[in-house]
């Protein structure tokens, strides 16, 4: 299968800004700022481009076991009580542990995406510091040149106003960084930095913003993926969309197994197949911009809230569609929630505007929803789930002949 993985990363660096926000309280777009230093930092310790694209998807992902952490550790305790807290509110040891689990997790979880160039323990050693302080405890020279680059933007971005810095605050972070070398940053590290980054080039990408300024420095590229690839791929971004909510913890992956599932029903190619694999994976990426204050809330949700949580359809629609080469997808994935009347959301398309795959994966992405357990209520039973549907379709919300075909193939 054919993809863009570099613009399928940025894509998913939109979403990711959000949690990092969201939990950690830095300003959005810190991956991608993060990325832009790392590849000004790479391309003057002379990684060639393949090496530059590779890191490059690193640095934007540096933090993509940040929900995995919140998930697992904190769920039940502390986020019971405030679904909204970040970094700065947790205790040391708090912090502590997200620091060690979401540089080892993040490590895990980055061997998924298939990169060309070895990117071994780049996220695992990015919070090192050079005397040996860090997460791990690992020294300079025990840390890999791209984890020390990755150590000092990830630092910068997080304890600096990069988006707005002046010329005189540049100047005094510059001095700041001299002293770190030997203590937090590795010598040979500062001088790449002072080398490679000036205010000129910060204000550029103060004016561009990171995105255009990533695109301008370092060109994407469209490639072949085989299936295996395509399902790593697919695997880290489901595991990042159900982590997000332990309400939804099953959800994107049931959605994306009963999608080849159906696949194979009708008799899809391996490659449509696989594609369509693909949009049950990312069909709820834009859940990822929602808050948990509404992902989680118990009652019944405010028509602002319920306009937010609506509009996670419609971000699925935005992030998906900034990758080159999958129209197809973004359309399955995206119109899960249209109805057949035209009484869905988030575009009102009718019927005549759905294709046989969009109203195929609406059903089941609702046939999913019914039949998982959440820790409010237990999954339904087939045969309930087929009844609730059998009456949306008499409604004409979703397919009578998909949820007869469902009723068939989901035994």
């Amino acid at each position: 299968m054919k993809l863009d993985l570099t613009d399928t990363l940025y894509a998913l660096s939109f979403a990711l800004d959000r949690i990092e926000t969201e939990l950690i309280g830095v300003d959005t777009g810190h991956g991608k700022r993060v990325a832009c230093l790392s590849l000004l930092m790479g391309k003057e310790a002379g990684f060639s481009e393949e090496e530059l694209r590779d890191f490059t998807g690193c640095c934007i992902l540096h933090d993509n076991a940040l929900i995995e952490y919140i998930s697992e550790e904190l769920a039940g305790s502390i986020l019971a009580e405030n679904a909204s807290l970040h970094f700065s509110d947790m205790s040391q040891p708090q912090k502590a542990g997200l620091l060690r689990s979401h540089c080892v997790n993040g490590e895990q979880n980055i061997r998924l995406i298939p990169f060309r160039t070895d990117i071994k323990n780049i996220i695992l050693c990015h919070h090192e510091n050079a005397d040996g302080s860090g997460a791990l405890g690992r020294s300079a020279s025990e840390t890999p040149l791209k984890s020390r680059i990755l150590h000092l933007a990830d630092t910068l971005d997080i304890t600096s106003r990069l988006a707005d810095m002046t010329a005189s605050e540049f100047d005094e972070l510059s001095e700041w960084v001299r002293q770190q070398s030997g203590r937090l940053f590795s010598a040979d590290t500062v001088e790449l930095f002072l080398k490679a980054i000036d205010y000129d080039t910060l204000s550029k990408l103060q004016r561009e913003g990171a995105l255009a300024f990533l695109r301008r420095e370092l060109p994407t590229t469209v490639r072949d993926y085989s299936e295996q690839e395509i399902r790593g791929i697919a695997e880290f971004f489901i595991d990042i969309i159900d982590y997000k909510s332990p309400f939804t913890q099953t959800h994107s992956r049931g959605v994306a197994e009963k999608a080849e599932k159906m696949a194979h029903y009708y008799g899809f190619d391996a490659e449509k197949t696989l594609r369509y694999f693909f949009a049950g994976a990312m069909h709820d990426i834009g859940k990822l911009i929602v808050s948990n204050d509404i992902l989680e809330k118990p009652g019944k949700l405010t028509e602002y809230e319920f306009a937010e949580m609506k509009d996670h359809a419609a971000a699925t629609y935005r992030i998906l569609s900034k990758i080159k080469g999958i129209p197809d997808i973004v359309e399955w994935a995206a119109n899960h929630h249209e109805k057949l009347n035209g009484k869905g959301y988030p575009r009102a398309l009718s019927e005549k505007d759905l294709s046989f795959e969009e109203q195929l994966m609406a059903c089941i992405d609702i046939y999913q929803a019914l039949t998982e357990k959440r820790p409010y209520k237990d999954g339904l039973s087939h045969e309930k789930t087929i009844s609730i549907m059998r009456g949306m379709a008499q409604r004409n919300e979703i397919s009578k002949e998909v949820v007869e075909d469902m009723n068939e193939a989901m035994r």
